[in-house]
């Protein structure tokens, strides 16, 4: 197994009450209180990362989407308008 290098610090402050607690869990889990924080903050992270990043789509949607791509719908006026309005402003 590859041993990872863990090149950079975080720190953090928090009360006395919060460090109890943190100090109880990681006991709790068989882990230091460093190792405890960041793997959960890792998996906080990863969540929230996750649920900005991805779009769920049911399968009819998913489908709809594929057909989009491999056949794109024709520009409607509206849309040729604001074509002719951005090659104005952007450059």
């Amino acid at each position: 197994m590859p041993t990872i290098v863990k090149d950079t610090r975080l720190h953090i402050r928090c009360d006395q009450e919060v460090r109890r607690l943190l100090d109880k869990a990681a006991a709790y889990s068989h882990m230091s209180v460093s190792e405890f924080v960041l793997r959960n903050a890792v998996e906080q992270a990863r969540s929230v990362v996750q649920t900005f990043e991805s779009i769920p789509l049911s399968r009819e949607d998913f489908a709809a989407f594929l057909d989009a791509l491999d056949v794109p719908a024709t520009p409607n006026s509206a849309l040729q308008r604001a074509f002719v309005r951005h090659a104005k402003h952007v450059r």
